[in-house]
Order: C-alpha cells, then sequence, then structure tokens
C-alpha cells in the first residue's frame, strides 16, 4: 500500500510543480508578456485560502478520504487542460477566473496526500515515521523534476504541452488516490465537534447513530398541542423531516467552526503566529522570483524555457541542503535560542541573498546565465531548510488534537501569500525583471525581521 501511495503522491506533486511554470511558460509564448502567465499562477494559488481549510475538514471526516482525493485530482486537471485549451483564444479575464476555480483542489494535491499517511501505514509508529520521511521528500523530488521536465518540454514542444503533461501526470495518480484505505471507526477523527448528522462525503453516512425508535409516530393519546410542539415535543416523523431540513446548516456550521479552530490555533500562538506571518512574507516573494525565472531565462539566454531550468535548480539544491540538514541530525543548539527558529531566520536570509544576486545578473552588473544559475541554488539553499524549520516548528507549537488542520491553514496562507507575489510580479516584470527581484529580495528582509524579533 505504501508503494501505491508513494508512486500516486509523486505523480500528483510533480503534475503541481510542473502547472505553475508550465502556465507561465505558455502565457508567455501566447502574448509575449508575462503578464497572462502570472496573473494565471496567481488565480490558480489564491483560492488556496478558501480551498485548504475546507478540504482539510472534508477528508477528516470522510469515511473514504480517497475517493474525495480522486476527485480532487480529476478536476484539478481538468480545470488545466481548460485553461491551457483557451491561452490565446478565450479572454485572459475568464482564464483567470477558471484558475482560480481550479485551485480550489490545489491544497489537495499537497497536505491533502499527506493527511492519510496514518491510514496507509497503520499505527506502528516506526513504519509511520518512516512513512512521514518519504513523504517529505516526495517535495524535493517534485520540487526538481516538475520545472525541469517543463523546461525540456516547453523547449521541444512549448508551454501548452508541458500543461498537458502536468495534467497527465495528476490524472495517473487517480488510481493510487481511488484506492487508499478506508476510515474505521478507530480511526474516524475525535475533537468537539462530532460526527455525526454530517453527511459523507462520498456519499455514505458517517458514523450516523441509530434512529431513536422508542416513540411512535402517532401519539399515545390525543393530539398535541401547539404549546408542546414549541416545547420540542414533535412526533418523530415531523422530527425526521425537520431534521431533513436542518441538517446541511447542522453540518456546515460544524465544518465552520473546526475551520475557524485551525485559524485560532495558528494566530493564538505567539511563536507559531510569529513563524507562519514570516513565512508568508517570505513566500510572496518567493512567488516573484517564480514569476521572475522564465522571463530572465529569456534575457540572458534567449529562451524562456532556460528559466524554468532555473527552478529545477533551485529545487536541486534545497533537496541538497535538507540532505545535509538530516545527515548533520538536525540544526545544533548554541545558546537559549532553540535551533529551529534560528534555521528559519538564516535560511530566510539566504533565500534573500539569493533573489539580490538574481537581480544583479538581469541587470548585467554581473550579466551571464551561469551567475542566475548560482542565486538559484542560494534560493534554493535556504528554502529548503526553511521549510524543514517552518514544519520542525509547527509540529513542536501545534496543539496534538489540531495539528493538521495547523498543517492545512498554514500551508493555505502561505500559498495565498505566494498568489499575492505572484500577481505583483506580473506586471512588474513587463517593466523590469530586475525591479522585481529586488523586491522579492526586500520581502525576505522584512520576513527576517519579523522572525528575528522574538521576544517584541
Amino acid at each position: 500500500m505504501l508503494t501505491r501511495y508513494m508512486a500516486g503522491v509523486v505523480a500528483a506533486r510533480t503534475g503541481d510543480e510542473m502547472s505553475g511554470p508550465a502556465l507561465l511558460v505558455a502565457g508567455l509564448a501566447a502574448t509575449g508578456s508575462p503578464l497572462l502567465g502570472a496573473s494565471l499562477l496567481a488565480g490558480l494559488t489564491v483560492s488556496a485560502a478558501v480551498g485548504g481549510p475546507l478540504l482539510g475538514v472534508l477528508l477528516d471526516r470522510a469515511r473514504r478520504p480517497g475517493r474525495l482525493l480522486a476527485c480532487c485530482l480529476l478536476g484539478y486537471a481538468a480545470g488545466l487542460l481548460l485553461v491551457a485549451g483557451g491561452v490565446g483564444r478565450v479572454p485572459g479575464t475568464a482564464l483567470v477566473a477558471l484558475a482560480v476555480v481550479t485551485g480550489l483542489a490545489g491544497p489537495a494535491l499537497t497536505g491533502g496526500w499527506t493527511g492519510q499517511l496514518p491510514l496507509v501505514s497503520g499505527h506502528d509508529r516506526g513504519r509511520l515515521a518512516r512513512a512521514t520521511a518519504l513523504d517529505a521528500m516526495t517535495y524535493n523530488v517534485a520540487g526538481l523534476a516538475g520545472p525541469a521536465a517543463v523546461g525540456v518540454i516547453a523547449a521541444v514542444a512549448g508551454g501548452t504541452a508541458a500543461v498537458l503533461v502536468s495534467a497527465l501526470l495528476l490524472l495517473t495518480a487517480l488510481p493510487a488516490a481511488w484506492t487508499l484505505p478506508t476510515r474505521t471507526p478507530h480511526t474516524q477523527p475525535t475533537g468537539d465537534v462530532p460526527t455525526h448528522n454530517l453527511p459523507a462525503v462520498d456519499g455514505a453516512a458517517l458514523d450516523q447513530p441509530p434512529l431513536d425508535r422508542s416513540t411512535s409516530d402517532r401519539p399515545a393519546k390525543g393530539r398535541l398541542s401547539g404549546g408542546d410542539l414549541l416545547a420540542g415535543d414533535r412526533p418523530s416523523g415531523e422530527r425526521r423531516r425537520f431534521g431533513c431540513l436542518t441538517a446541511p446548516v447542522r453540518a456546515a456550521g460544524a465544518v465552520a467552526r473546526e475551520m475557524a479552530g485551525g485559524v485560532r490555533a495558528v494566530l493564538g500562538n505567539r511563536v507559531l503566529g510569529r513563524a507562519t506571518a514570516g513565512s508568508m512574507v517570505s513566500c510572496a516573494g518567493a512567488g516573484m522570483f517564480v514569476v521572475s525565472a522564465p522571463v530572465l531565462g529569456l534575457e540572458l539566454a534567449g529562451d524562456s524555457s532556460r528559466g524554468t531550468l532555473l527552478l529545477a535548480v533551485t529545487a536541486a539544491a534545497g533537496l541538497a541542503a535538507n540532505g545535509l540538514l538530516a545527515w548533520r541530525g538536525g540544526p545544533r543548539r548554541r545558546n537559549a535560542t532553540p535551533a529551529w527558529d534560528t534555521t528559519l531566520v538564516w535560511s530566510t536570509a539566504l533565500v534573500g541573498a539569493g533573489m539580490a544576486l538574481a537581480a544583479m545578473a538581469g541587470a548585467a552588473l554581473v550579466g551571464t546565465y551561469w551567475i542566475a544559475v548560482v542565486a538559484a541554488g542560494l534560493v534554493g539553499a535556504g528554502e529548503g531548510p526553511q521549510l524543514t524549520a517552518l514544519f520542525a516548528v509547527r509540529h513542536r507549537e501545534a496543539p496534538a488534537e489540531l495539528r493538521s488542520q495547523v498543517f492545512t491553514t498554514g500551508a493555505s496562507l502561505k500559498i495565498t501569500s505566494f498568489a499575492v507575489g505572484s500577481a505583483l510580479a506580473g506586471p512588474l516584470s513587463t517593466h523590469s525583471v530586475t525591479a522585481t527581484l529586488l523586491t522579492g529580495a526586500a520581502l525576505q528582509t522584512v520576513a527576517v525581521y519579523v522572525l528575528f524579533c522574538r521576544r517584541g
């Protein structure tokens, strides 16, 4: 089961990592401007703020979460195909709106898979730890393979072909998602909101308690007065009819309460809130780097596909940095400051330094494509440990009963920040890619300030 899970998750996440750069290249090729591609990328990611927390709750409540996951994969792939088919033929506004709708399912490709690991690995702690480590590696593998594949495919067949391959990889993951294990009563999540009376996502009831048959549908003596009805003494048949009308309202209210609980857990913890805020600012800057990469490749090497290869260099450097961090057994604690908090600060600063160097390459101050490659490597060397440190802080600070929602909510906020950065980078990069990269580097400086001021 774990092997099938890994095959599915690698295919899904690689397709996801391909989708953004592929849309950037397709938009740039169709219009000659990075504005459309950046707008499509922003639309694809901005709706994660809504889709992430909602999908997290629904997946936790579904008895067969794999079925919902498969539907999300199918919807995401279909949306990508529609967007790719409309580039150059359909007004950009309509395509961006379609990208926004498609992006609602985006968080299912990341945290949605990870949330099913306990079902796949069982209750054995050793197996779960191994599965978690393997799952974490798939992010780096996908981040390396996705942009590299876009660069090769776009150079040979164009950006639209890269989008088609991205959708094909998502569809390849469908069988693995559909056959994920069913949640049994002991694996049903427990929380402060009961799961009964909530409709199952896959059409089956979730832990529905047996109906109370102790009261007959007909009153034993005479008719009930209006006062009795107001007091709640309805016949059971009336209660069932009334329940059919109110069940969706109760279900929506319960889901909303659970989503709010995850948000409160993030904002109510000072350390967790600061780490989340810093990562959001940094992720907005990362969005500017991703949008700038194809433009930088076009300016320095005459081919936008060379820019997507810069993103592959970033992913490779992140994988190598995380491997070194794991080999050392994590960061060393040298003073009273927790080691992972320190890692979060210096890794963010390294991302900013890499973006500043890329801006220098774009301004022809040092002016070759290979300088941009080195800059991309610096960005990746910071982004890898930055993500690992953020996960460690979340694990340390999040309440155990809300951990999944904390991760889903935090991821959604980061993705939305990435979308904002991408949207701002689109029009800015049409005027100057150097200014875009310097703005991204400035955002990393702000993020370092937010993360460094621990005692404020």
